[in-house]
């Protein structure tokens, strides 16, 4: 399976537009122990040919021009052939309304998800210029489904969606119930090849459904959004702790570290990482606990078969 992490930050990217704080500072200043990123999303493909995108950032088209294997190889054609949504944030499906120039994609999201992309959203239309623009391909949770290539081919990858703790979008908090289906990891398994590739960018805390799925994964990508609960708070840029917004803090006697340090998978990375969090400065005593723990940091660019 090849993997290629298109963007690795948070909502809002590093540094974010409208921060001031010691990290973005940095970032702008071209400190060398800071590197700048965009908004989290991953590709994956098992023959290099046929890609998937994991969520759409924000900054999609910027990201798929950084990566050759996503450019066009006809005058109107694209090798991305479909979408995996984890949940409903506009830093997770923004990026679906910059993919609107006629032509075919799969969109695999669960039915919570997909109607609050859909319903009352009149930028939607921009994906129906024709019957099966966006195609939608239904994710039932704890049931596996293959991924299929443009044409419905077999890609070789099957995908699983996981229930784990989360919360509705902000713009959807007065307008829908909260459901299992509304924040979503997933397993993605390439049958040839034995792999198994777990993504959970967006985890409020452990759960027994997080723990299965991650000692099935030979490589796990986990939510590294928040080094503290309190980090916001702290820094006087805003009042909610990280499990207000449904995340699992990185450090600290409960927080997801301890988690990962126990998982036997030969591959760990946090993603999904806010301009706050001081993981970041790669000279810090956090970036040194991941290093010592053999866990790595998801960075825009990085690259691997697994």
């Amino acid at each position: 399976m090849h993997v290629r992490v298109l963007g690795s930050a948070a909502g809002g990217g590093f540094p974010q537009w409208n921060c001031g704080c010691d990290n973005c500072r940095a970032a702008r200043s071209g400190a060398r122990d800071v590197v700048a990123r965009t908004q989290e999303s991953v590709a994956i493909s098992a023959d290099g040919e046929s890609w998937f995108l994991l969520n759409a950032s924000p900054e999609v088209r910027a990201q798929i021009e950084s990566f050759p294997a996503l450019h066009p190889r006809e005058p109107r054609h694209s090798p991305i052939a479909g979408i995996v949504l984890t949940n409903g944030d506009l830093d997770h499906c923004l990026g679906l309304l910059s993919l609107r120039e006629s032509y075919p994609l799969g969109l695999y999201a669960t039915a919570s998800v997909e109607r609050g992309f859909r319903e009352g959203n009149v930028l939607h239309r921009t994906l129906q210029r024709f019957a099966g623009q966006l195609r939608f391909e239904p994710l039932e949770l704890d049931k596996a489904r293959p991924l299929a290539r443009a044409d419905g081919s077999p890609s070789g990858l099957t995908i699983e969606a996981v229930p784990v703790p989360g919360k509705l979008p902000i713009h959807l908090e007065t307008l829908c119930q909260p459901s299992a289906e509304d924040n979503i990891g997933l397993l993605i398994r390439e049958p040839a090849r034995s792999r198994t590739l777990g993504y959970f960018p967006a985890v409020a805390g452990p759960c027994p459904p997080l723990t299965a799925a991650a000692a099935a994964a030979d490589c796990l990508f986990l939510d590294g959004t928040f080094w503290s609960s309190d980090e916001l708070p702290r820094l006087g840029l805003g009042e909610k702790r990280a499990e207000d917004m449904a995340h699992w803090p990185v450090g600290g006697e409960r927080g997801s570290l301890p988690f990962m340090r126990g998982l036997s998978a030969p591959r760990k990375i946090y993603i999904h990482i806010n301009n706050t969090n001081p993981v970041l400065r790669s000279g810090g005593s956090q970036a040194a606990q991941l290093a010592a723990a053999g866990i790595e940091l998801a960075h825009d660019g990085l690259e691997f078969t697994l």
